[in-house]
């Protein structure tokens, strides 16, 4: 990619940082009454969704099977050879032995239906909630469906085609294909800034090889952020996080940017890495990292960096609304913890089996993590910093989301 020159980078960075806004999720795209706000968790080894109460005890709601059309998937992967080597790969090495059915999932603004990424069947699939029947699928591009975002109104999903390294953009209500961009190796999480103009896009490289050892990072790919135009799905910009780090002498980490929490201004992002139990704070307008947190390291955990989960040591990072609090997912060293955001200074390590993802109640009170290793979602108070309840899920819990059903749904009745 082209470098872009400092005066450059400096206008299209200020045109980055946004004026306060809340969280660009579905969840706040309506005040309808019809509506009941949500918690989705995506179960993506057993294909389904469990639905939760947004805040308070977070109790179930109802379930929703995601992967009603297995049969047909699994006939039209058995008839294609490339196909086949692809989906028993996904479920050799990213699945750790399991189908990943269920990565990634947003409602549509009315409520009545969710749409969800399948890694295994490489798609995206919008889900009726009265029946658990399709209503529309959108094969991506290459052979795996990853992350996905929402719009802030709701109309649009962004879904990272991870072998085919590039971001595609949905019509929510119709799976139309809206445009797309390209992205570095194996793009990752992507999330829209809060007035709806742009889309960031986290590549990570490859994670699947056991060639861990920072000498070989270079054989991990090219990773960076992407930014591109929500309207006309241009590149405005690419961020490598490669020169940042080695200019403050982090020479040994890497690059690969995990999961990342923003200020409600927009003006600074909080992100992982592989490898790294903490998380970095980087400036958007300056274009430097300001500030590294290394977190407490689990004396029971392994040293051998290829016994790690994807090249994870924390994955899941989210922000309190009212940007005075982070909660970090320390995946591998199997706790949760609130970090504040003015000094730095962790709270009290909450124990949790396999941590894979961070995101906020609905009230803004709690965090909310996923433990994959213990099929449950966990509330931690974002105030104290302790455990408020743990809820029982699906089989391998990780992304959770909110949004709306209608308010008097309690599955799906014709399923």
């Amino acid at each position: 990619m082209p470098a872009f020159r400092p005066r450059h980078l400096c206008s299209v960075a200020a045109a980055l940082v946004l004026t306060a806004a809340a969280p660009a999720t579905a969840a706040n795209a309506t005040a309808d009454a019809s509506l009941r706000e949500v918690l989705f968790v995506g179960n993506n080894w057993d294909g389904t969704a469990t639905v939760l109460k947004s805040s308070g005890d977070f109790a179930k709601v109802g379930q929703i099977n995601v992967i009603p059309d297995k049969d047909a998937r699994i006939a039209e992967i058995n008839a294609d050879p490339i196909k086949w080597i692809y989906y028993t790969s996904i479920r050799n090495e990213v699945g750790q032995g399991h189908d990943q059915y269920a990565d990634d999932m947003y409602s549509t603004p009315d409520g009545r239906s969710v749409v969800v990424s399948r890694p295994s069947f490489a798609d995206v699939v919008s889900i009726d909630l009265a029946t658990d029947k399709v209503n529309w699928r959108f094969p991506v591009a290459g052979y795996r469906a990853d992350h996905m975002a929402v719009s802030p109104d709701g109309t649009k999903v962004a879904v990272s085609a991870s072998t085919a390294n590039k971001v595609q953009v949905l019509d929510i209500n119709t799976g139309q294909e809206l445009g797309e961009f390209a992205t570095g190796d194996k793009p990752h999480e992507n999330v829209f800034s809060p007035d709806g103009k742009y889309i960031w896009n986290m590549s990570i490289g490859e994670v699947t090889t056991s060639l861990d050892d920072p000498i070989w990072d270079w054989t991990k790919g090219d990773r960076h952020i992407t930014v591109a135009d929500a309207t006309t799905y241009k590149q405005v910009k690419t961020i490598d996080m490669r020169s940042r780090l080695d200019a403050i002498g982090l020479t040994n980490f890497s690059d690969a940017i995990r999961p990342a929490a923003f200020t409600p201004d927009w003006s600074k992002m909080y992100f992982q890495v592989s490898f790294f139990n903490g998380f970095l704070e980087y400036d958007i307008a300056s274009d430097k990292i300001t500030r590294v947190k290394t977190l407490p390291a689990n004396p029971a955990t392994s040293t051998d960096r290829t016994t790690w989960l994807l090249d994870s040591r924390h994955h899941g990072i989210s922000m309190k609304p009212d940007g005075t609090k982070l909660c970090v997912a320390g995946t591998m060293d199997n706790y949760a913890t609130i970090v504040d955001r003015t000094t730095l200074q962790e709270g009290p390590l909450i124990t949790a089996s396999t941590p894979y993802w961070a995101t906020v109640s609905g009230d803004g009170k709690d965090c909310i993590i996923s433990e994959s290793g213990a099929d449950q979602v966990t509330a931690i108070d974002f105030g104290t910093g302790q455990k408020v309840t743990s809820v029982p899920v699906g089989d391998h819990p990780q992304r959770v989301r909110l949004g709306h059903v209608l308010a008097d749904w309690t599955g799906a009745s014709g399923s």
